[in-house]
């Protein structure tokens, strides 16, 4: 139902944004011819646009019962093998991305699995910002540096086309970058409670090998991420709309584009279902992979809750983070974002610009100032109503399942055309399109969670002694689900302005003068090589919004001056801000005794 759902809505998006698809085909076609009246008559009747939306849409999935999914209405040529092509390209595509983003996962985490399997984690929180950084980086900004200074300046590999494996590899480490960092981090938020469990305490006791406890602790926290692994499949396959056009891939995404900007519906509507297929395949292996590694475990209860063991050590590094932020706002909006000075166009950093100008002499200080309050608000706000929404949505896995298996098969791109069609265009237009699509991954980590964590052997004990469903609700699953999937959501806040900016790059955000950051790596792209800084100035502060994210998830202590001295007799272990012990300590016999009454 939901898939015929947005299929029918694809078929009525012309008559949804209110404009003649003669017109549009018309322009596709031909830019140069002249619409007039006769001419768009023809075009109706060669389409049967006179019949309406319904019997045309009647008529393609007619056609596709027996294999045939129409002919393209700007090209003429068969839907269907146009189509399977571009989608095995993406498929390609996708394979390389995913085993650079497997590489990049396994960095981000090889510190954690290393001290963790030694026992020398302690309580140590997340790793540090390099990840962040990696994870706010936009990928057509890092398609297109790559594609300048290893393609074009130093030539040793093809910037364009796709016609062998060698052409694979600059794409796929600009989609692969950014997806294992952030599903690195995502692992190494879980990993350090895995460490904690009993069984990990147990095999250090025997002597175990470290290697098989890290093996251990990953197919422990593994099936939590599958569901997002395959969330990030799909993403890689139709999402991947800026870095196929800069590396001129024939991909599905790319192609889905054009269609949905030329309003070729039999293309458009083919390449939907062909990324709601792979959705619904993606979350298929998931859940396999999941029943798999803990299959019988979550059958029998018999697993232990993913908590921290303690409280990550808290840094200053959010403030410092914040601050540097807050400074560059700061010093940039006494500036004028608008004027224009086509005599210090392109010129560097100085202390007149510190940030440099564009090609027409705006200071890049002042747009990126004037931008952030624009960007960084609708990114907040959109964030926070993902969140909610994924969290409660997460919570009724039956209902939010095939809800998320449908809205993940969109495109931010399909999705603002949609939107746009739906709600008209306006400077709320593009938030609203990337929150359409936002919440999926923060439902999906809230169902997989609560999955695990209805399977623990506390929350049957907690069952045993007649909680009742709210008190287990209240008490047990939100308090274990809730911090990882926030700590996830600070995670997608450099993401969800990606999503945004990503709509800017490719027109379908906000249109100029505004300096808003996704506009402004659309404009000074073509002045890379030029004028580096017009363009590494906004990714710059992106990046700087990633870590401010990730390490605001691990907290903040004012950093001290010096520690007060112990008191006597107290053991080195003991003092404060002396390193932890490796084991919790045994508790008392009337703790003992406490637990085995409250049992």
């Amino acid at each position: 139902m939901l898939t015929a759902a947005l299929v029918c809505a694809i078929g009525l998006l012309p008559w949804l944004s209110r404009t003649d698809p003669a017109l549009t085909v018309l322009k596709a076609r031909s830019a140069e011819r002249d619409p007039d009246p006769e001419t768009l008559r023809a075009v109706r009747d060669g389409l049967g646009l006179d019949d309406g939306p319904l019997r045309l849409l009647g008529q393609w999935l007619g056609g596709l019962l027996h294999g045939d999914a129409g002919r393209s209405w700007v090209s003429g040529t068969e839907v269907l093998p146009a189509t399977a092509e571009a989608f095995g390209a993406s498929l390609l595509l996708m394979t390389g991305a995913l085993a650079v983003a497997v590489v990049t996962t396994a960095a981000v985490c090889a510190r954690t699995l290393r001290l963790g399997s030694r026992r020398r984690l302690g309580g140590r929180g997340p790793g540090g910002t390099g990840s962040a950084v990696l994870a706010a980086l936009p990928e057509f900004l890092v398609a297109s540096v790559l594609a300048s200074v290893i393609g074009v300046q130093l030539g040793w590999l093809p910037a364009l086309g796709w016609y062998g494996p060698r052409w694979m590899v600059l794409p796929a480490v600009a989609l692969g970058l950014p997806a294992g960092a952030v599903l690195g981090r995502m692992l190494d938020d879980l990993l350090p409670a895995a460490f904690a469990e009993p069984w990990a305490l147990a095999a250090a006791a025997r002597g175990v090998p470290p290697g098989a406890v890290a093996r251990q602790a990953l197919r422990r926290c593994v099936p939590g991420l599958l569901p997002n692994a395959g969330l990030f499949v799909v993403g890689l396959t139709g999402g991947s709309v800026a870095v196929e056009q800069i590396f001129d891939i024939p991909g599905l995404g790319r192609l889905t584009l054009r269609a949905a900007v030329a309003q070729d519906l039999p293309v458009l509507q083919t390449g939907a279902l062909a990324l709601v297929l792979l959705a619904a395949a993606a979350a298929l292996l998931a859940r396999l992979g999941v029943r798999l590694m803990i299959g019988p475990a979550l059958r029998d209860g018999a697993l232990n809750s993913l908590h921290r063991p303690a409280p990550p050590a808290r840094r200053a590094l959010p403030l410092l983070y914040g601050g540097l932020l807050l400074a560059v706002i700061g010093l940039g909006l006494p500036r004028d974002p608008l004027a224009l000075d086509p005599l210090a166009r392109l010129q560097g950093p100085s202390g007149a610009h510190p940030f440099g100008t564009d090609g027409l002499g705006r200071d890049v200080l002042a747009r990126v100032a004037h931008g952030a309050l624009n960007t960084l608000g609708t990114a907040l706000a959109v964030s926070v109503a993902a969140l909610v929404t994924g969290v409660l949505l997460g919570l009724l896995p039956r209902l939010s399942g095939p809800l998320v298996d449908t809205v993940t098969a969109v495109p931010p791109v399909l999705a603002g055309l949609l939107v746009t069609g739906v709600a008209g265009s306006g400077p709320w237009t593009p938030a609203l399109a990337v929150a359409v699509v936002a919440w999926s991954p923060l439902a999906t980590h809230t169902s997989a969670l609560l999955r695990q964590e209805r399977a623990t052997l506390h929350l049957t004990a907690t069952r045993a002694l007649g909680a009742g469903p709210w008190y287990v609700l209240r008490h047990e699953l939100l308090p274990a689900v809730l911090p990882p999937v926030v700590r996830h959501a600070l995670l997608r806040v450099p993401g969800v302005a990606l999503s945004l900016a990503a709509l800017g790059f490719l027109g379908l955000g906000a249109q100029p003068p505004s300096p808003e950051w996704g506009l402004l790596l659309s404009e000074n792209q073509p002045y890379v090589e030029r004028a580096p800084w017009a363009v590494l100035a906004p990714a710059a502060v992106l990046a700087l919004l990633g870590a401010l994210a990730v390490t605001a998830a691990g907290g903040i202590r004012l950093p001290r001056l010096r520690r007060p001295p112990a008191p006597t007799g107290t053991p080195p272990t003991a003092r404060r801000g002396g390193p932890r012990p490796a084991t919790a300590p045994e508790p008392e016999p009337a703790q003992l005794t406490t637990s085995t009454d409250a049992l």
